[in-house]
């Protein structure tokens, strides 16, 4: 059965982008005669509020978007994301890091500027040198688990032999290059498993067969590639779609203050003419 899904995390209003990606995935699903699930995505608890989920909702009821099934949400699977990082350490392919974002972009050779996140290409240093590891450990400093993708690729035999299907803006069969991003973040120590690692292990448990989302994501699709591998889970078939951009350029997003659909509504948009907008 064609099964996708909508796992937005509860940061903030969602606006056109999200509209755009949901209302894709909803049509496919139906089109196809299958299911189409709602997953928030709210691992990090630092930043996802109540409120905003209630928002996600109604902007979907707005919408007319029916969904099968309850709402999946991450923050009661803690459990499971946990496990999996316990596996991928038993077979030695995650490391610690201390380093701070400071330290971070100096080793990737890049001027910090304030309030920019760190780059997700940033040379993370590789393992720490176990005294060094061992004194970080006992002062209590926060840390981060990086996957070594070197440890990985001597897991797996390398990554040549890894691909999944594309039928978005660049269809065909895509061979996983995850150097791309680099030794990437899959859990911290404050709030534990992140989205890279869990939306692998919830595409899996919930049986999702197309994923659906923009194409900023891509190259995120190859380190989700490995973990895949690396945890024994099945491949969904990816369809990832143009991003909306705002009047500058820049893809619409919510730390710029897109406009919301709750905003929309206010001004009397109708669920028709955004999709209108959107499709044509």
């Amino acid at each position: 059965m064609f099964v996708t899904r909508f796992a937005p995390s509860p940061t903030g209003g969602l606006h056109k982008g999200h509209a755009f990606s949901v209302m894709l995935a909803h049509d496919a699903a139906r089109a196809a005669g299958g299911r189409f699930l709602l997953r928030i995505e709210d691992t990090d608890f630092t930043r996802c509020r109540t409120e905003h989920e209630v928002a996600i909702l109604e902007d979907l009821a707005w919408l007319g978007l029916t969904r099968d099934g309850p709402v999946r949400r991450q923050s009661q699977h803690r459990a499971d994301y946990d496990a999996a990082l316990a596996q991928l350490r038993e077979m030695g392919v995650l490391y610690r890091c201390f380093r701070t974002r400071k330290e971070l972009m100096a080793l990737a050779g890049v001027a910090p500027q304030a309030g920019d996140p760190i780059d997700a290409r940033a040379f993370a240093g590789g393992p720490p040198d176990p005294a060094d590891e061992a004194e970080r450990l006992a002062a209590g400093q926060p840390f981060a688990w990086r996957l070594s993708l070197s440890a990985a690729a001597a897991h797996l035999g390398g990554f040549d032999h890894l691909d999944w299907i594309e039928e978005g803006e660049d269809p065909g069969r895509h061979t996983a290059r995850p150097e791309a991003l680099g030794d990437m973040v899959l859990g911290r120590k404050d709030i534990g498993a992140g989205y890279v690692i869990a939306s692998v292990i919830d595409d899996a448990a919930q049986g999702v067969s197309h994923v659906i989302r923009g194409v900023d994501l891509v190259e995120t699709t190859s380190v989700q590639r490995v973990l895949q591998a690396l945890l024994g889970l099945p491949t969904p078939v990816y369809r990832h779609h143009r991003l909306l951009l705002a009047p500058d350029g820049k893809r619409l997003s919510k730390r710029d203050r897109a406009e919301t659909l709750a905003a929309l509504r206010d001004r009397g948009v109708t669920p028709a003419d955004l999709r209108q907008e959107l499709f044509g």
